[in-house]
């Protein structure tokens, strides 16, 4: 490191670049002068670099060994670390903006009211830090920021791990305000039970959902899918309670209830994380189609059938008690009824969109 730094046509000199001069002048050694001064001649050399900031001790020795005052150096070393702040804000928000072409501004201007001020970029960089509660955009790079990505791979591209992180953030901050008991799993496991019977109940589930885990620790928070997250659910021990992430990516109900049931299963075997692609997490997958339909229902139902409409689906989703739309996507994710079959889809299943309060 110098003991001067240039930036933007000003000079900012280090507290070591007067004290060489004087050094100099005196006609002593460093390592004589080191010796008045009552330091190391390695820990003078180092000041007079610029490499190490100037110590009250050391102001206060200065003061007394040259009759300045002790506040003099320690304003010239304040002068200094503020032009470097500023040099190496300026050099961050830089960074922070080649981030910011990932992210979806309008994302957070619709749905959570930031601000709207279009070509404002700094501004809106900004908004959207103090918003997430990050000291800079560029944290948002980092694989695992807040919690462990699960089957995360080297084709995870940039654009998904920052969005994925921008969404994780914002679930963590609604956890943190959340007026809950600290995670209770017996409590969880009732209250789970409680959700299975919520299906059907598409307009009025969420809050009563939302309420049941609560009382267990747990905080269910539903977002609109942030584009290119790539994210189905997330969960996270937040302040001795559990973060419990969705989003509508997929937007049918039993996708919704699918990812919020395999980061149920997740949590109950204590392996929090972000969730990418559910069909590499067999253990959670399992979890998530058994509880939602009963495997020996499901067997006895498809041996007992070729052909499947709307109702024999309804029926049997009946019997079971859950949305026929959850009974078709598992016939569809099985491949015994085509994707292709939009009938029965526009008429079984559900679409969620997720409104922010």
């Amino acid at each position: 490191m110098s003991n001067y730094i240039e930036y933007n046509n000003t000079v900012a000199f280090h507290p070591g670049y007067y004290l060489k001069e004087i050094v100099d002048d005196s006609g002593l050694t460093q390592e004589d002068f080191a010796k008045r001064l009552g330091t190391t001649p390695k820990n003078l050399s180092i000041l007079l670099k610029g490499d190490q900031s100037l110590s009250i001790d050391i102001a206060s020795k200065l003061s007394r060994m040259l009759g300045t005052t002790t506040a003099y150096w320690l304003n010239l070393q304040q002068a200094y670390d503020e032009k470097l702040a500023e040099i190496q804000s300026d050099e961050e928000l830089k960074r922070e903006r080649e981030i910011f072409k990932l992210i979806d501004y309008k994302y957070f201007r619709d749905y959570f009211k930031l601000p709207d001020i279009p070509r404002q970029v700094d501004e809106q960089i900004k908004c959207l830090r103090e918003f997430l509660s990050v000291s800079s955009l560029t944290v948002l790079e980092r694989a695992n920021l807040a919690v462990k990505f699960r089957s995360y791979s080297q084709d995870l591209s940039k654009s998904n791990t920052v969005n994925a992180n921008a969404m994780v953030q914002i679930a963590v901050n609604q956890t943190l305000k959340a007026d809950t008991p600290k995670y209770n799993k017996t409590k969880f496991e009732k209250a789970v039970l409680f959700a299975l019977t919520q299906t059907e109940n598409h307009l009025g589930f969420y809050p009563a959902v939302k309420d049941a885990f609560g009382e267990a620790g747990v905080v269910l928070v539903a977002l609109p899918n942030l584009k290119n997250s790539g994210v189905n659910g997330a969960s996270k021990k937040v302040d001795g309670k559990v973060m419990l992430m969705v989003n509508d990516r997929r937007h049918y109900a039993d996708t919704f209830w699918f990812t919020m049931f395999h980061e149920i299963g997740h949590i109950l075997n204590g392996d929090l994380g972000i969730s990418f692609k559910d069909e590499k997490e067999d253990e959670a997958d399992l979890y998530a189609q058994r509880s939602l339909i009963p495997q020996e229902a499901y067997e006895s139902f498809t041996s007992q059938h070729q052909y499947y409409d709307e109702k024999t689906i309804r029926k049997f989703a009946k019997s079971i008690d859950r949305d026929p739309g959850i009974v078709l996507g598992r016939l569809m994710k099985d491949k015994i009824v085509p994707h292709t079959d939009t009938s029965l889809s526009k008429r079984l299943r559900y679409r969620y969109n997720v409104v922010v309060e």
